[in-house]
């Protein structure tokens, strides 16, 4: 257990794999109302990391939402809207996007910051819903970004139709030296095979990650 909730509910990462490896970092849910991520760490906790390779499993950020079936947590605040990098005054209480009364106001923000302070990851992976796509970007960030959607069958387009402050993908680019991260929209309704594949996509792009890490420290 890494902290509580507003409603004191546990937050919890599960560490897994190398302890000297590349460390990745996998949030299964981070709005209440959009839990299929539960089923990819599920199955993640059942594997063995790629050798060289250091899982920290996140699988639920915002246990009150998801008891809630609400998307933001207890205080009604979207937790994606209330990281520090970028944050900005969103709408009021009650909007969907509402962004808390500050940056980081929120208790379960503070648990992933100072997670994420203490394990500096190289890569995380974030679960949303329901858009079913992943956005394209360059580098070796694109590149796992590709190969994490060929091996899903997932489409990559530019995610759109919200307002983008106090990202948590961003606030951990920022907050970490070399750090990728990345949004994994999954689809509606989400298989067990499905799950699965995101699963074995994980650990795929775990893999290239720590190759490429490997050749450019040689």
């Amino acid at each position: 257990m890494i902290g509580t909730s507003v409603q004191g509910r546990p937050i919890e990462v599960i560490r897994m794999g190398d302890p000297r490896g590349v460390p990745v970092l996998i949030v299964g849910v981070i709005h209440g109302r959009e839990e299929a991520g539960l089923m990819v760490t599920d199955i993640l906790q059942t594997m063995t990391p790629p050798a060289g390779v250091q899982w920290w499993i996140v699988p639920n950020m915002n246990p009150d939402g998801l008891a809630l079936n609400v998307r933001g947590n207890a205080n009604r605040v979207d937790l994606n809207r209330n990281f520090p990098y970028l944050w900005a005054p969103l709408g009021e209480r009650g909007y969907w996007q509402f962004a808390g009364d500050a940056r980081a106001s929120e208790p379960e923000t503070q648990v992933m910051m100072a997670l994420i302070r203490r394990v500096k990851p190289r890569f995380g992976i974030w679960y949303h819903q329901d858009l079913n796509v992943i956005s394209p970007s360059t580098g070796l960030e694109g590149r796992l970004r590709r190969t994490y959607a060929r091996l899903t069958g997932m489409p990559m387009r530019r995610i759109t139709g919200g307002t983008y402050t106090g990202v948590a993908t961003a606030w951990q680019r920022r907050a970490v030296q070399d750090a990728m991260s990345m949004v994994v929209e999954l689809p509606g309704v989400v298989t067990a095979e499905d799950a699965r594949r995101h699963a074995d996509a994980v650990a795929a792009t775990s893999a290239m990650l720590r190759d490429a890490d490997a050749r450019r420290s040689r």
